[in-house]
């Protein structure tokens, strides 16, 4: 029996599941200590209390997705919105250098995944579904690359496959972050600037997400201009989303999101010499990043993915073993060994396996704690949400050029 979420219901379901995770991650002292994330901690709950229902009554509860992917929108457009062409050449060499290193790693993570598959009787295109398409891509490119496996190549439940394993990663890339940024600062003792960054002024030039609980002060007039620059994005997603369906350009609607905001913004600051609120954009951005990764998890429905074949299984298990010894031994050291170079490794593994969202929260987890990272919070979002998905793209064309 399908229980339909409407609109209204998810947004407050999703408030709520953030409200119970921000309880628990304050009472229990190891989802402090292993810096898990208070949306992946309130989402965990509802997921469980979601299979209990299911297992006991056979009731499976839906929520409105169109909800979940308006606020992943407004996320990604908030990270094009504050990245004006200053603070991209303020990441530098580091935020070249890190694309390389996932570039790398995008290759490895596919490797492994065709390696392992062909090694267990599968079509090796499943080790691509296990791969990056849905662990580096993410929902939106599982559904995308999933109908084009089964369409074109005759990978049946290609694209149920792809959802679970994407769903999968988003978990696992939830919970694995913090502890091994964590485990990384404590071994090389670490430490980041003095203080968590909730109390005291924002510093200048602070990069977006960096302090999620700091209070920002902004105006009436300041939202609503800020609402006209979502809308704006928005707008342009759309607009590129629909002219290049077919072709060879398309992308993701949150890639034109994310590269409409960057257009808006930069165009505002260099031609019109208009003033963009950045605290506005950080404020709805937050809210975007979080309300996402609540609906996300709690829309997640355990019982598909207990349902997962064995083989699939090992293979996702291993994928997170190489996630996590990659970011702990090869990021880690090519980024400099420092402070920086931890919280970039707990964002590696938040969209290395899952989606930059989470890549956020898990660098938020960790400097609530030890401290800013502004390097981490410059280079991360552009990395994972923009640079990364134009990567990923032509690497899964060449592996299904070669495989299939």
């Amino acid at each position: 029996m399908a229980i339909q979420f409407g609109t209204y219901y998810t947004l407050i379901l999703a408030a709520i599941v953030l409200l119970v995770g921000k309880f628990l991650v304050r009472r229990i002292r190891w989802l402090r200590e292993f810096n898990i994330p208070e949306p992946v901690a309130g989402g965990l709950v509802a997921a469980l209390l979601s299979w209990g229902l299911n297992a006991a009554f056979g009731i499976r509860p839906t929520f409105d997705s169109s909800l979940q992917t308006a606020f992943m929108l407004v996320f990604f457009s908030s990270i094009g919105l504050s990245a004006n062409f200053a603070k991209l050449r303020e990441g530098g060499m580091g935020l070249i250098v890190f694309l390389l290193v996932v570039v790398v790693f995008i290759l490895v993570q596919d490797s492994v995944g065709v390696a392992l598959a062909s090694a267990l009787g599968l079509d090796p295109l499943i080790g691509l579904i296990a791969g990056s398409i849905t662990l580096v891509g993410g929902h939106g490119t599982a559904g995308a690359w999933g109908t084009v496996l089964e369409n074109e190549h005759g990978i049946r439940g290609a694209v149920t496959l792809g959802i679970a394993c994407a769903t999968f990663g988003l978990v696992i890339g939830g919970l694995i972050g913090g502890p091994l940024a964590k485990w990384l600062i404590q071994r090389n003792n670490l430490h980041g600037p003095q203080g968590s960054g909730d109390t005291g002024a924002l510093e200048a030039g602070t990069p977006n997400f960096e302090f999620p609980h700091k209070t920002r002060l902004i105006t009436a007039d300041a939202t609503i201009e800020t609402l006209a620059l979502f809308a704006g994005c928005l707008a342009f997603a759309q607009i590129m989303t629909e002219l290049t369906a077919g072709t060879a350009v398309q992308l993701p609607t949150f890639v034109w999101a994310l590269g409409g905001g960057v257009l808006i913004r930069n165009v505002l600051d260099y031609i019109f010499n208009f003033e963009v609120f950045d605290r506005a954009i950080d404020v709805f951005g937050n809210a975007g990043l979080s309300i996402y990764l609540a609906i996300a998890l709690l829309s997640l429905k355990l019982w598909e993915l207990a349902g997962l074949a064995g083989p699939l299984v090992i293979i996702l298990g291993v994928q997170t073993i190489i996630m996590a010894a990659y970011a702990g031994f090869v990021t880690f050291r090519v980024m400099g060994r420092n402070y920086d170079a931890a919280v970039l490794c707990a964002g590696h593994c938040g969209f290395g396996m899952g989606a930059t969202p989470t890549a956020v929260a898990n660098m938020q987890a960790i400097t609530n704690q030890y401290g800013a990272s502004h390097k981490a919070f410059l280079i991360v979002p552009m990395v994972g949400a923009f640079f990364i998905d134009l990567v990923n793209a032509v690497a899964i064309q060449v592996f299904i050029k070669f495989f299939g």
